[in-house]
């Protein structure tokens, strides 16, 4: 190895943590410097009231890309934290009562969709088949490959073409599905990483594969508990970890980046820079000043971004065992909500939910006899939709709860012993996301692969970017795949 033996990561989210283990598996001394009082980023964790609250992803699919990491230095994941499975994966509910379970039961799914829509049974077969090519295609061969020049993205177009990447997942999924209910059943993936499913290209497909193949599981002790399993690693193979870190800038001199000031005056030098801070933060901010950071900066902040997100915490005196672990719970419109989320310009009197109730697979999360849950609600991002959220918030969530209350979880209101929300406005200043933006550029096919910001910068050789503003995208098998493909790179420009 050349001289090049020091790198810094910022931000300890889960691609940050994962780049950093890649890097100091390597020999490579890593230091990440996270702006928060614990580890996670969006993967935060809050406690009250001896209830414990995962802030951001619950759902955690190909376990193989996280044992990856310990495998790196000889060690097991199964010895640091459990993964417990989840079924069925999801639970699917709509308004009029209709019910999905959706689960890796062949059988189970072939019974279900027979009783909703018998011509749809073998439709979802074929889409199966469609989703499994190009998870091989999209993910197994591309997935943690970096696209850093157009010839990447030509000598991966025939495939993209021949698997209609250009048509969008609902779009692909209703050729093979005739029922509305099951054709939302089997788009609505795509909203898990940011993507509108009527926009976001059907290669996006692969996530259903993804879960077939791999499963859907849950750390025992909430994703938290993952988080801490990564940092233990990272610190036992010697890397160093600095919580209340906030980087004010990186330096630059002479065409490369050469340390960061830290907000308290604080220099620190380094061979490499890899960013798993919100990639428009990371030039428009990290980089003030420069040309580099000022010009992409600017081209960045104008791509299309994807929706944010409104999460209510709470926690109930009672146990709810009827519930499932994973619920999406569809109000009354699919297409026309989703239309207002992404691209309309105020906030929706309806909605559609993510309900989290891990005490139903892990009851260490609450006291005995309680329940500790999140619902989410996507909503439109702070570029869209001119909201004072600091006002409306109370509102909304008052709004949800009520709503779960009267469908979905009786007496909750009677029940609630703790409650907190988390709007657009504290993704925007707690995570320091562009327009409040909960997964970064919208991934539509022309902000993808080579389209997307590139995981090495184009100009400075020695910084990276890695998570959910790079290649392949958001989501847990994402971030950590960016982090594959990124630290390729730093590790063999480490080495020239």
């Amino acid at each position: 190895m050349s001289k090049t033996r020091t790198a810094a990561v910022i931000g300890a989210g889960f691609g940050g943590l994962a780049l950093a283990i890649r890097l100091q598996s390597a020999g490579i001394q890593t230091t990440v410097f996270e702006k928060r009082d614990k580890p996670g980023g969006r993967a935060y964790v809050y406690q009250d009231e001896g209830f414990t609250f995962d802030a951001g992803p619950t759902v955690i699919t190909d376990p193989d890309c996280l044992e990856q990491l310990w495998a790196l230095s000889g060690r097991r994941l199964c010895d640091y934290t459990t993964l417990l499975p989840v079924t069925p994966f999801y639970q699917l509910c709509w308004e009029d009562g209709f019910r999905f379970d959706y689960a890796d039961d062949q059988d189970a799914l072939d019974r279900q969709i027979g009783a909703k829509s018998p011509d749809d049974v073998e439709g979802y077969r074929r889409f199966l088949a469609y989703s499994t090519d190009v998870y091989r295609e999209g993910y197994e061969k591309l997935g943690t490959v970096p696209f850093l020049n157009v010839g990447s993205m030509l000598k991966a177009a025939p495939q993209l073409m021949r698997l209609e990447s250009y048509r969008s997942v609902y779009a692909k999924v209703s050729q093979f599905i005739r029922d509305e209910q099951l054709r939302q059943a089997f788009s609505f993936h795509s909203l898990l990483v940011g993507g509108n499913p009527f926009d976001t290209s059907s290669i996006y497909a692969l996530i259903h594969a993804l879960e077939r193949k791999g499963g859907v599981w849950f750390a025992k002790g909430g994703t938290g508990a993952l988080i801490a399993a990564m940092v233990r690693l990272f610190e036992e193979l010697g890397g160093r970890l600095h919580l209340n870190a906030e980087i004010d800038r990186m330096m630059e001199s002479e065409g490369r980046v050469t340390g960061l000031a830290l907000g308290d005056g604080q220099i620190m030098r380094f061979d490499q820079i890899a960013s798993n801070a919100d990639v428009v933060h990371t030039y428009r901010h990290l980089l003030r000043g420069t040309a580099r950071g000022d010009a992409n900066g600017r081209k960045l902040g104008a791509k299309r971004h994807s929706m944010s997100l409104f999460v209510i915490y709470f926690g109930l005196r009672r146990q709810h065992p009827e519930l499932k672990h994973h619920m999406v719970l569809f109000g009354a419109r699919y297409r026309e909500l989703i239309d207002q989320i992404f691209k309309g310009h105020s906030l929706a009197d309806d909605f559609s939910l993510y309900l989290h109730a891990p005490s139903v697979t892990d009851d260490s999360l609450a006291p005995p006899g309680h329940s500790a849950y999140y619902v989410l609600s996507p909503v439109p991002h702070l570029g869209n939709v001119d909201i004072d959220w600091d006002v409306e918030g109370p509102l909304y969530r008052d709004r949800i709860l009520k709503y779960l209350n009267d469908r979905y979880i009786p007496g909750l209101l009677d029940d609630l012993v703790t409650v907190r929300h988390f709007t657009p406005f504290n993704f925007r200043d707690e995570l320091n996301a562009h327009l409040g933006s909960a997964f970064s550029i919208e991934p539509i096919l022309t902000q993808s692969a080579w389209f997307r910001p590139h995981n090495r910068d184009d100009v400075y050789p020695n910084l990276y970017i890695v998570g959910a503003g790079t290649h392949p995208g958001a989501g847990i098998p994402g971030v950590v795949g960016s982090a594959k493909a990124t630290a390729g790179l730093m590790i063999a420009d480490a080495h020239q």
